[in-house]
């Protein structure tokens, strides 16, 4: 069993062709529906954070939590939000401010040395949600941090053998979605035990359209 480039890019041309016209671009994901999977286990609880090579047409919200030279790194790096650790201080006991800030930015960064007090101050809202900051260090380019990170995705399992995310908008080329696609299936593939043997079906499909199911 193998994914073919052709294959992908016919059913991403399929899908865009075939989804309804809206007033608003719509996204494009990709759904993999497993078998043969123990969700009690370790191995059947897939979580992973995987680095693009395309940016998915709507770019995530980076926040960097850094003091000091690396602060202003990260502001200057496109940085959409930088926390200092008064401020972080300051949402030790704003769980209302932390539970906004986990909604409205995508991926964190955090300088290695301020880790243990994030994780302390919001270790218990980040985690769960799949978004505990990358840390970085104080001779890291916080530019090319930010950078890969705006164009990362995470897939989980939850309930349900099935993982989801979104790859493109409709606006892309079809190789660079079909590019995304790919990779997603790539890194999951690698943690399954039997390979894509564990993979049952491959979707993709925009916002508003019905799935279209990709050759494996």
């Amino acid at each position: 069993m193998s994914l073919k480039t052709e294959a992908v890019l016919e059913a991403v041309k399929q899908v865009k062709s075939e989804a309804p016209k809206r007033k608003f671009t719509q996204s494009l994901e990709v759904i993999i529906n497993l078998r043969d999977i123990d969700m009690k286990k370790p191995e059947g609880r897939i979580q992973e954070t995987i680095e693009l090579p395309h940016v998915t047409g709507k770019k995530n919200r980076v926040c960097v939590i850094a003091t000091g030279e690396l602060a202003l790194k990260a502001k200057r790096g496109g940085a959409e939000l930088v926390i200092s650790n008064t401020d972080l201080e300051s949402l030790a006991t704003d769980k209302k401010r932390q539970k906004k800030l986990a909604t409205s930015y995508d991926a964190f960064l955090a300088e290695a040395t301020m880790m243990p007090l994030v994780g302390k101050t919001m270790g218990a809202i980040l985690g769960p949600r799949g978004k505990m900051p990358r840390p970085l260090p104080p001779t890291a380019d916080a530019k090319t941090q930010i950078e890969r990170l705006s164009r990362t995705v995470t897939v989980r399992m939850r309930t349900q053998p099935v993982l989801q995310c979104a790859i493109g908008t409709e606006d892309m080329e079809d190789k660079a979605i079909a590019e995304n696609l790919m990779a997603v299936v790539a890194r999951v593939q690698g943690k399954l035990k039997r390979g894509l043997k564990n993979v049952s079906s491959l979707y993709v499909k925009t916002t508003m359209s019905a799935p279209v199911r990709i050759k494996l």
